[in-house]
């Protein structure tokens, strides 16, 4: 993505507007004034009219200008009547909050490595103040990183006790997103629909040809040229969810099951990192089954 996000300015400074409205004329002019009279710079901005759905989708990254910093409830009561007059759903971001991300991990832990190496090297604006296992594999790896661990095993018998533990860490750690990194166990309906487009999974493009185990022994066999991973946001309908990003590679009958194998986990931690980013930058516009990702 071209734009940079600074993170590095104080609280009322730095903000994100996103828009979705029925599309019609006027709307740039009306949010442009509003933001005008709250004395903030325009640094990017980006809108999509969708000629199949009628709606118009807009982001903004805005700098409040002056020697004062404005609150950013401020702010958004000052949009309200804007936001009302064009019957907007929209949100106000102010972008020196963290964004907190609780990570859920299995036993594969080359998304979970790939995310926490970025956040230590600052390629990732969010934070991660802990991390959920059903393994205890990863808390020697989690500790290093000086990330709080809580094993939690899940069975069919105590996953409502596990789901009940993963709610009181969501509340008590105060999280806005849970990303699923390799994580092999099915979040329940109600934990669902309690985040909805606030929990992020990362599986390989090679569903639904080649469920189950050994999938890249599957695609050898069958000769696959292509192979990919696709990050998604979760729904009740398992890796059915909107889709954020995707990224592929193609291959060849020289490559070996577990070349295929690096070669997606290659794939899987990029697009993961990717769509975790652009979700915490607010460039995801949710919209039934479907995304608008603004560059």
């Amino acid at each position: 993505m071209s734009e940079h996000m600074p993170s590095n300015r104080p609280a009322g400074r730095d903000f994100v507007l996103t828009v979705s409205c029925p599309d019609r004329v006027g709307i740039v002019h009306a949010v442009s004034g509003a933001m005008l009279q709250q004395h903030l710079t325009i640094l990017d901005s980006q809108q999509f009219g969708d000629p199949v759905s009628g709606e118009f989708h807009l982001r903004m990254h805005l700098l409040r200008e002056g020697d004062t910093a404005l609150d950013v409830e401020a702010l958004r009561a000052a949009f309200a009547p804007v936001a009302e007059a064009f019957s907007m759903q929209w949100q106000v971001h102010d972008m020196a909050r963290p964004h907190r991300v609780l990570v859920m991990v299995s036993r594969m832990g080359h998304c979970l490595n790939d995310l926490l190496f970025r956040v230590r090297t600052g390629q990732l604006p969010i934070q991660i103040p802990v991390i959920v296992s059903n393994h205890d594999d990863f808390r020697a790896l989690a500790e290093w990183h000086g990330v709080e661990f809580h094993h939690i095993p899940v069975t069919a018998g105590t996953k409502p006790e596990a789901e009940a533990r993963l709610s009181a860490l969501l509340a008590e750690c105060a999280i806005d997103t849970v990303v699923l990194a390799r994580y092999m166990q099915v979040l329940s309906e109600r934990m669902c629909a309690e985040m909805p487009g606030r929990i992020i999974n990362i599986h390989h493009s090679l569903l639904p040809s080649f469920k189950g185990a050994k999938p890249y022994t599957q695609a050898h066999d069958r000769g696959v040229k292509v192979i990919g991973a696709t990050a998604h946001y979760v729904t009740a309908d398992l890796d059915e969810g909107p889709i954020i990003e995707q990224d592929f590679r193609r291959v060849n009958h020289r490559m070996a099951p577990g070349e295929l194998a690096r070669v997606g986990q290659e794939l899987e931690a990029m697009a993961l990192s990717r769509a975790v980013r652009w979700h915490a930058e607010h460039r995801i516009i949710l919209r039934g089954s479907r995304t608008v990702v603004f560059d």
